[in-house]
């Protein structure tokens, strides 16, 4: 005698544990498992990730800034005079456009500082954000 059924001309054998449970699935123990070891390694991950991400937007920021003061010095060298924001950097085809803040996620929040010895103009630019760097100084002293 065989233990199991012909399915189209196959002999299909029925693997039954003790007791009349099949072999198929998984059990709730071992789902568990699994979900434990796969937390674990999300609670390694994610801080080095969050810590990355932090990083690059201080790197996108800096570049940022050294960008749009060289068009500020450019802009004073080909005219003599600071422009009167940054938008006329943009005009005048300095810049493309005026970069987010990656910090703020905004373009409106840069803080233009006038030049000291002339009136009015846009000297120099700093971060809008209040916040910490990783570094100990703020954003917006940079």
């Amino acid at each position: 005698m065989t233990n199991g059924k012909v399915r189209r001309g196959r002999l299909v054998r029925d693997w039954h544990r003790p007791g009349g449970r099949s072999d198929e699935g998984f059990t709730l123990v071992e789902l568990l498992v699994v979900m434990a070891i796969i937390a674990t390694l999300l609670s390694i991950v994610a801080p080095k990730y969050f810590n990355s991400l932090n990083r690059s937007k201080e790197t996108v920021l800096r570049q940022d800034l050294n960008i749009m003061r060289d068009a500020i010095d450019k802009f004073n060298s080909d005219t003599g005079k600071y422009p009167e924001d940054l938008a006329e950097l943009v005009e005048k085809r300095y810049l493309r456009a005026i970069p987010v803040d990656p910090v703020t996620e905004s373009a409106e929040t840069w803080i233009a500082i006038p030049a000291p010895d002339a009136v009015g103009g846009v000297y120099d630019v700093h971060s809008g954000s209040s916040e910490q760097a990783k570094d100990g100084t703020l954003y917006e002293s940079w």
